[in-house]
């Protein structure tokens, strides 16, 4: 069976956080959404089978509004709530409120500090602080448990046994409503495996989608 690799990047990067992965996938066909965050938006829809490659917030796009013909979710760094609940961890909303109140009044540098907290420091050209302002507060109010119950999709989450962004428990705990769930941590690696783990992340690819197949 031929699966279209479709990555679905996170809030305040780009497609270009597939730079590293997509080259160690030859003979794949492999296409990248963008949310427009810094240029054009994109969002190609896959001919055939396909599986849904997403990064951080990415993954709760995917949950939401489901790629056509998607067999599978791999969850690099991906949650399927992001702001904790009294039963189940997270981030703290009070956490999330200072961010985005900060972000009304000084988007870049807020932009800037929360991709350094990731690991990265590499400038980004102008932003949309509208569509980054809405997705915000998209996370802090989004829910998709239910979505990961109701999906019935495969969905194998990678986490990063360094992330400053997640908490422990909180990647502990993803993805708990989810009736087909595998989870792998990569030791020493934080909340950007796409670019400081790529040939860790392309095997994952490959063999998640030998077991889908």
């Amino acid at each position: 069976m031929s699966v279209t690799a479709l990555f679905i990047h996170g809030w305040g990067f780009d497609s270009g956080i597939w730079d590293r992965i997509v080259p160690l996938l030859p003979g794949w066909t492999t296409l990248r959404y963008d949310r427009g965050y810094f240029g054009a938006a994109q969002a190609p829809s896959p001919d055939g089978p396909c599986i849904a490659v997403t990064h951080s917030f990415g993954t709760m796009l995917a949950l939401t509004d489901p790629p056509a013909g998607c067999i599978g979710i791999l969850a690099i760094n991906g949650f399927d709530r992001f702001i904790a609940r009294t039963d189940s961890p997270g981030v703290q909303p009070r956490v999330l409120e200072r961010m985005i109140g900060r972000f009304e009044k000084e988007p870049e540098a807020t932009l800037q500090e929360f991709r350094h907290r990731c690991g990265s420091d590499a400038s980004f050209p102008a932003c949309d602080t509208k569509k980054l302002g809405a997705d915000l507060r998209h996370m802090a109010e989004m829910d998709c448990t239910r979505e990961s119950a109701l999906a019935q999709l495969p969905i194998l989450s990678l986490q990063g046994e360094a992330d400053r962004i997640l908490p422990a428990a909180m990647r502990e705990a993803v993805f708990s409503c989810a009736g087909q769930l595998e989870r792998k941590t990569l030791s020493g690696n934080g909340h950007l495996l796409p670019l400081t783990a790529p040939q860790a992340c392309a095997s994952t690819i490959r063999e998640f989608a030998r077991v889908l197949a």
